[in-house]
């Protein structure tokens, strides 16, 4: 199915349309306009937390899409954000987040985070997600799938 006339624009656009579904169909929301601000927010949190090198290693992993969208606003002189511990990071999260929750309520940062992290997983080379959860404050690996976290410790 050509939408666009150009594979890669195509491409792209299949693969954002996979993960928002698989990120909407985790936090049982249907509007898939929610669903990319959620997995927008916690992108930029990761992405905050992480030193510049690792974030664009990170990044390059990422469709071209949802890439584009985590770069967005990106300040590499700010970085990284201090965040030493599972509160800290949700905190961070949840400012990245803005208001994204409560168009869906009854989800909290935690359980968002989560799910895109579980999203991102399943998607991204498994050694990338090592790297990035090693940069993770230790207690806030646990909200990664089991695998990342193993790998990260390893």
């Amino acid at each position: 199915m050509t939408t666009t006339g150009l594979h890669s624009f195509d491409r792209t656009f299949h693969e954002t349309h996979i993960w928002l579904k698989e990120l909407m169909t985790a936090l049982g929301i249907e509007e898939r306009r929610h669903a990319y601000r959620i997995l927008k927010g916690v992108l930029h949190a990761v992405r905050d937390r992480l030193t510049v090198d690792e974030a664009a290693q990170f990044g390059a992993q990422l469709p071209m899409l949802i890439r584009g969208f985590y770069y967005e606003g990106w300040r590499p002189a700010d970085v990284p954000v201090r965040a030493r511990s599972k509160a800290q990071f949700l905190e961070l999260v949840d400012d990245r987040l803005g208001d994204a929750l409560d168009a869906v309520g009854g989800i909290d940062t935690e359980r968002a985070a989560t799910a895109v992290f579980e999203v991102v997983a399943r998607h991204v080379a498994a050694g990338e997600v090592a790297d990035v959860v090693h940069h993770m404050p230790k207690d806030a690996k646990a909200l990664w799938p089991e695998p990342a976290t193993a790998s990260a410790d390893g």
